[in-house]
């Protein structure tokens, strides 16, 4: 088998990996957001009692804690790489599927940090468009089909697994060497979410402050007009 057959053949695989490993975080491996409120609260010393208290904080607070949090999730993911890495190629799949919740649960805190929860079938939408941006996947003409979410999820993952599918093959094929991998596997991971984690941070942090402004205007407008608040 030449190497355009093999990269062909190991991308099938690979995306179809990336589908299961998503579609898995999708249904199963969600962050609790209560539980991730109080963590916000105790380790990160944020002084809110729910989420749209992000709101009331300075930006530059938020942006620390998701920083921290997109370490913490490349950290995470080297460690498995590296682990899973010692079997080289026979273990990548296995590898992609934990890769997929690992980066999940970090596009969902984020989510979390600056103010948008996901608990309607519309927030779950939103966060599954911050996770194709994400990957690089422009979905901005299926906005409109955001309401059938059941239907819309499953076409975003595969959207996002087809285009980062690729990029995987090209940057694991150092895995077939099996002295090398777990040090690649390791490196791997750790651009994987990292890459992620800062275009999901991005995506998340230009929402926050459009509704950030959006609200001042709000506000600013009656006073403007000599009308003072009730």
């Amino acid at each position: 088998m030449d190497e355009t057959a093999t990269k062909s053949w190991l991308r099938t695989r690979v995306e179809k990996a990336l589908i299961k490993g998503l579609t898995n975080t999708y249904s199963k491996v969600q962050v609790d957001p209560e539980r991730f409120l109080i963590q916000l609260r105790t380790a990160y010393r944020l002084p809110i009692s729910s989420y749209h208290g992000t709101y009331s904080l300075e930006i530059e607070e938020l942006d620390s804690v998701a920083d921290n949090v997109v370490r913490g999730g490349m950290k995470l993911a080297a460690a498995e790489g590296a682990g899973f890495g010692l079997g080289g190629l026979i273990t990548l799949l296995p590898d992609l599927g934990i890769l997929s919740a690992i980066t999940m649960r970090t596009i969902q805190k984020l989510s979390l940090i600056y103010g948008f929860q996901f608990n309607t079938d519309d927030e779950i939408a939103e966060l599954w468009i911050a996770a194709a941006s994400a990957a690089g996947v422009d979905i901005s003409r299926e906005l409109i089909e955001k309401e059938f979410v059941n239907k819309f999820v499953p076409r975003v993952i595969q959207r996002i697994a087809a285009s980062a599918s690729a990029d995987v093959v090209e940057r694991w094929a150092g895995r077939m060497i099996p002295i090398a991998s777990s040090v690649l596997g390791a490196g791997l991971n750790y651009w994987f979410v990292r890459a992620w984690g800062q275009r999901a941070k991005a995506h998340f942090r230009q929402r926050h402050m459009l509704l950030r402004n959006q609200a001042g205007e709000a506000t600013l407008k009656p006073l403007a007009q000599g009308v003072l608040p009730a």
